[in-house]
C-alpha cells in the first residue's frame, strides 16, 4: 500500500544533491539513454521512458526506490542511472505517494515515464528481479539481471528476471543480459515474462541464457490478452524452451540468434500469431511450432537459416513447424524495420547484444553501428546563438544580480557567486567537466530567459545541458552549447543549469536570468 512521504514530494528529482536516510543522491552527468524505441514499443504513442525528466544516479536498490518515491507524482519523468550491484542486502522499502515499492524486488508498480539505465562500470541486479505492473512508458536499458529465484533463498519476483503484468503498456527492454544458473528444480522461472493484458513491448539487442525457460506471453490458456511484442537482435543461448511461449496475441521475431535450444523454441499456441523472419537457428531442436498442446498457434516464416537443427515427428500435443517450415498465417507489421540478412545474424548479435556492449546496433546491412549520444528529449528551445559566438545583449533587468548561487562542485579558485557578480573577469568551473550551477532567490521570481556566458578561452566547451526548475524538477529546456535560452515563463525560487557532457572544462562567467 502507499504510505505518506517522508520528504517533500519531488525532493530527489528537483534537487541535484540531497541526503535521504543517510544516502546521497546526485544528478549524474553521463548522457542518458541513446537510440529510440522500435518495434511494437514504438506504437500506441511510442515509448520514451523518463525522457525530459531529472537524471538521478543510484548505486543501491534503496536509492532506486527513493528516486521513484520522491518524485512529484507517479508520472513525473525520471531517468535512474544505475551503477554497481543491486541485491537484497542494499534494497530497502521506501515510503512515498509516487511509488509502491518493496525490499525484495525492483517494483515499477502504477508508475509511468521511467527509465532505468545502466552506466559506468555496469549495473547488475543480482538475485533481485524487476517487476512492472499497472505501468506504462518504461525503458530498461544496459543492465544485467541474474539468478532470480522463486524458491530457495533469497526469492524475488516469482523467479522472473524481468516480468510484467496487469495492464502494462509500452515497455522497451534493450541491451540487457538476463541469465540464470539452472531451471525450475534449482528455483528459477522465466527470464522475460508478460501476463494479464501487457501490450506494446519490445525486447531488443539482449541476451537470454542458461535457463530452463526463456519467457512466456500469457500465464495460462485463458490469459490471452497480452499482445504486440517484438523480439529482435537477441541471443537465446542454452535454454530449454519458451523463446517465447506465446498464448494468444501477435508477436514479431526477427534477426535473433538461437543456439543450443534443448526442447523447443518459439511456441505460439491458443490462436497466437507470430512473424518469424531472418533469424538464425543453430545446434537446436524444434525451434518453431506448437508444443505441449493441441490448441494451435500460427506462424509466418521467411528468410530464416536452420543450421544443424533437428525436428521431432508430429504427435499428440506436439506440432513442430519443420523440417520444412511454411507459413500458416500472415502477420501485418505496423512499423518499419530493416532486417539484416539471416546469414550475418550470429556475428551482428555477438557484437551488439547484451549489457555493456556500448549500445551498438545494426543498420540492417549487417553493419554494426555505435550510438550517437543525444539528449533524451528534443530541446524545449534551442539556444538562439551559436556556442562559438557571444550572446547578444539582453534587455531588461538581470534578476541574477543580488540573488544567491550554489552548485554541485567548483574547481579550485572559482566560486558559484562568480556567475552572478556582473563581472566578466571571474567565472565558475565544475571540479570536472560536468556539474550544476544554480541561481536562487528568497522569494519566487518569474523568468522566461536565461543567458549562459562562457569565458573567451572556453567557448564551445559545453556540449549537452538541461535547464531545470529546482522547485519541481521540471526540465525547462535542454540542448547543446551555451548562449540565450528562451522558455515558457515560469515562477520559481531556484533554477539549475546542468552540464551533462562537455568537450573541455566549462567556464561560465555569468548566469543571467530575465523576466
Amino acid at each position: 500500500m502507499r504510505r505518506s512521504l517522508a520528504l517533500k514530494a519531488g525532493t530527489v528529482v528537483a534537487a541535484m544533491a540531497v541526503a535521504v536516510a543517510g544516502i546521497s543522491f546526485s544528478m549524474n552527468t553521463a548522457t542518458a539513454q541513446t537510440n529510440a524505441a522500435n518495434g511494437y514499443a514504438s506504437q500506441n504513442g511510442g515509448t520514451t521512458g523518463g525522457a525530459g525528466g531529472a537524471v538521478v544516479r543510484a548505486t543501491t536498490g534503496t536509492q532506486i526506490n527513493q528516486a521513484l518515491c520522491n518524485r512529484a507524482s507517479a508520472s513525473t519523468p525520471i531517468i535512474i542511472q544505475v551503477e554497481g550491484t543491486i541485491n537484497h542486502g542494499n534494497t530497502a522499502d521506501v515510503s512515498g505517494d509516487s511509488c509502491d515499492v518493496g525490499a525484495t524486488l525492483i517494483d515499477l508498480k502504477t508508475v509511468s515515464n521511467v527509465t532505468i539505465l545502466g552506466v559506468g562500470s555496469g549495473a547488475v541486479f543480482d538475485q533481485i528481479g524487476i517487476h512492472i505492473r499497472e505501468s506504462s512508458n518504461i525503458i530498461i536499458q544496459n543492465v544485467t539481471v541474474k539468478n532470480v529465484k522463486k524458491s530457495g533463498s533469497p526469492t524475488s519476483n516469482g523467479g522472473d528476471a524481468i516480468g510484467m503484468e496487469n495492464g502494462v503498456r509500452n515497455v522497451w527492454v534493450d541491451h540487457v543480459t538476463l541469465e540464470a544458473s539452472g531451471g525450475e528444480a534449482e528455483g528459477y522461472d522465466g527470464l522475460f515474462d508478460l501476463k494479464d493484458d501487457s501490450k506494446y513491448v519490445t525486447l531488443s539487442y539482449s541476451i537470454l541464457r542458461n535457463s530452463e525457460r526463456g519467457g512466456l506471453v500469457g500465464s495460462g490458456d485463458s490469459d490471452l490478452d497480452s499482445s504486440f511484442i517484438t523480439y529482435h537482435h537477441n541471443l537465446y543461448q542454452n535454454l530449454n524452451s519458451r523463446m517465447p511461449l506465446l498464448r494468444g496475441g501477435t508477436a514479431h521475431s526477427y534477426n535473433n540468434h538461437f543456439t543450443g535450444i534443448v526442447e523447443s523454441g518459439i511456441n505460439p499456441r491458443v490462436g497466437a500469431k507470430i512473424k518469424v523472419d531472418n533469424n538464425y537457428f543453430e545446434d537446436s531442436k524444434d525451434p518453431l511450432g506448437t508444443f505441449y498442446t493441441d490448441l494451435m498457434g500460427y506462424w509466418q516464416v521467411a528468410g530464416n537459416v536452420f543450421d544443424n537443427v533437428t525436428w521431432s515427428s508430429p504427435g499428440t500435443d506436439y506440432h513442430p513447424a519443420g523440417p520444412n517450415p511454411t507459413s500458416t498465417t500472415t502477420v501485418s507489421i505496423p512499423y518499419s524495420y530493416a532486417p539484416d540478412n539471416a546469414s550475418c545474424v550470429p556475428s551482428v548479435v555477438s557484437a551488439t547484444a547484451g549489457a555493456n556492449k556500448g549500445l551498438k546496433t545494426s543498420d540492417g546491412t549487417c553493419s554494426v553501428q555505435s550510438p550517437t549520444a543525444s539528449p533524451t528529449t528534443s530541446p524545449t528551445t534551442s539556444p538562439t546563438v551559436s556556442p562559438t559566438t557571444t550572446p547578444p545583449p539582453t534587455t531588461g533587468t538581470n534578476l541574477s544580480l543580488g540573488a544567491g548561487a550554489d552548485g554541485t562542485s567548483k574547481a579550485s579558485g572559482t566560486s558559484y557567486g562568480n556567475v552572478i557578480d556582473g563581472s566578466t573577469s571571474t567565472y565558475w568551473s565544475p571540479s570536472g567537466t560536468t556539474g550544476r550551477v544554480s541561481v536562487k532567490w528568497s522569494s519566487a521570481k518569474t523568468i522566461d530567459t536565461v543567458v549562459i556566458r562562457e569565458a573567451s578561452d572556453a567557448v564551445g566547451n559545453i556540449d549537452n545541458w538541461q535547464l531545470v526548475n529546482n522547485d519541481t524538477g521540471a526540465v525547462l529546456a535542454s540542448g547543446t552549447g551555451a548562449g540565450t535560452i528562451s522558455f515558457t515563463a515560469t515562477s520559481l525560487t531556484k533554477v539549475n543549469f546542468v552540464i551533462t557532457s562537455a568537450s573541455g572544462t566549462p567556464k561560465i562567467i555569468e548566469f543571467e536570468t530575465y523576466a
